[in-house]
């Protein structure tokens, strides 16, 4: 099998430049203490209404995704709680998934 290839000639525009300014300040933002405390008060308080303790390494898990993500707004402590509720939401999803599945892998170790 014998496959002619046509060369495309390659042509490079100029080298494009940016030019960073200093813009306008950042608006208020917390400090780090305060999202530190906010995440630790709401996990608290969600660990409290956990049936298994094993979950609570999902939910902080969850809560650390929330803190990073809300970080990173300008206002992360109005934005941190309800990223924590969506987070914690499919973090304990997830884990009853995978109690289940270790449930289901043991019946069939058992068989």
């Amino acid at each position: 099998m014998n496959k002619k290839y046509r060369r495309v000639p390659t042509e490079f525009g100029s080298e494009a430049r940016f030019e960073v300014g200093l813009g306008r300040p950042a608006p208020f933002r917390a400090s780090e203490p305060e999202l530190e405390r906010l995440k630790s008060e709401l996990l608290l308080q969600r660990s409290a209404s956990l049936a298994e303790p094993e979950s609570e390494l999902y939910l902080s898990r969850a809560a650390s995704e929330a803190a990073a993500l809300a970080w990173v707004t300008a206002y992360p402590l109005l934005v941190f709680p309800s990223l924590f509720e969506e987070k914690a939401e499919a973090a304990l999803a997830q884990f009853e998934r995978q109690a289940q599945i270790r449930q289901r892998s043991l019946e069939l170790l058992a068989v």
